[in-house]
């Protein structure tokens, strides 16, 4: 069955499929973000512990050479890695994520790539927190360690979802950028911020905004997209609406290609831009369920 809105018993479920996959720096050679143009990934922050003697099999690199040099004798630096790498989800459900041509609307699918990423996260013992906005407003909630945030936080998704209509009110990329600068003011350092929308409307603001995220965090850009919005289906007619309107839709290849290729340069221009702030995109689409899609670019290929 289409799935319209997310329910609370399926985001929940979806902590049984939180597994298999990463979101830490150290990623399974197969993973998207183990590629040459990955995110920096800086991972959970180290803590300087002790001065000590050199020992055989030591890591050369940890080598302290001031402290070699005054003591006359090798010494290494011993740091621990700290105990959490908060994330911070940025869930988009705007109007124009309430769209899907099969299986589930993208505001869906968003909904359930936010909840396995926040199973996943409590699951390592991090912090999670999410921003989740629409057209019309923007709703926090502050990162925390507890399976209770994550509840919350489906909660959340459940009554954002619940609220998109066909003839709802249709905003612009204000409050995408209002929701980019409220995770501005939490992420200051070392977060894995997860942006999940379909990036409608995005302009300058949007990439000042996650340049200004990308210089101290991981960033994670999951482009949701449902495959009717890529390419038309060679058939006629075709009739489409937002609500208020109604259109035909021309059937001929020069329309259908003029339609895919503006669809394939809004991507490689989002890419190009991403890449160059060395965030990579992940792809989730809307035909397909969302926990194959994480484990096929995220899990370790079996």
């Amino acid at each position: 069955m289409a799935r319209v809105h997310p329910t609370f018993e399926e985001l929940v479920r979806l902590r049984f499929d939180a597994r298999g996959f990463s979101l830490l720096p150290r990623q399974p050679v197969t993973s998207l973000l183990s590629g040459r143009y990955a995110s920096r990934l800086r991972g959970r922050g180290l803590i300087f512990e002790e001065l000590r003697d050199y020992r055989p099999g030591d890591d050369i690199r940890a080598m302290d050479w001031r402290a070699t040099a005054r003591l006359r004798k090798p010494h290494v630096r011993v740091y621990s890695e700290e105990r959490e790498r908060p994330v911070l989800l940025i869930v988009d459900q705007r109007t124009s994520m309430f769209f899907g041509s099969a299986r589930a609307t993208k505001a869906t699918v968003a909904a359930d790539l936010a909840a396995l990423a926040a199973w996943r996260t409590v699951d390592v013992g991090d912090r999670i927190g999410g921003i989740f906005f629409s057209d019309e407003d923007t709703t926090e909630i502050r990162p925390h360690r507890s399976r209770s945030n994550v509840l919350r936080i489906c909660h959340q998704l459940v009554e954002s979802s619940a609220r998109l209509t066909a003839t709802g009110p249709v905003g612009d990329a204000s409050t995408l950028n209002n929701a980019l600068l409220r995770a501005v003011n939490i992420a200051k350092h070392d977060y894995l911020v997860i942006m999940i929308t379909d990036f409608s409307g995005a302009d300058p603001s949007t990439r000042e905004l996650a340049t200004r995220l990308a210089a101290h965090n991981d960033v994670i850009a999951a482009l949701v997209y449902d495959p009717l919005g890529a390419s038309l289906p060679a058939r006629s007619p075709m009739h489409a609406t937002d609500g208020r309107q109604h259109v035909t839709l021309p059937t001929d290849s020069g329309f259908q290609d003029r339609f895919q290729a503006a669809f394939l340069q809004r991507c490689t221009e989002l890419r190009d831009k991403l890449r160059a702030l060395r965030v990579p995109i992940l792809p989730i689409c809307t035909h397909d369920p969302v926990p194959d899609q994480v484990l096929n670019f995220l899990g370790a290929q079996r």
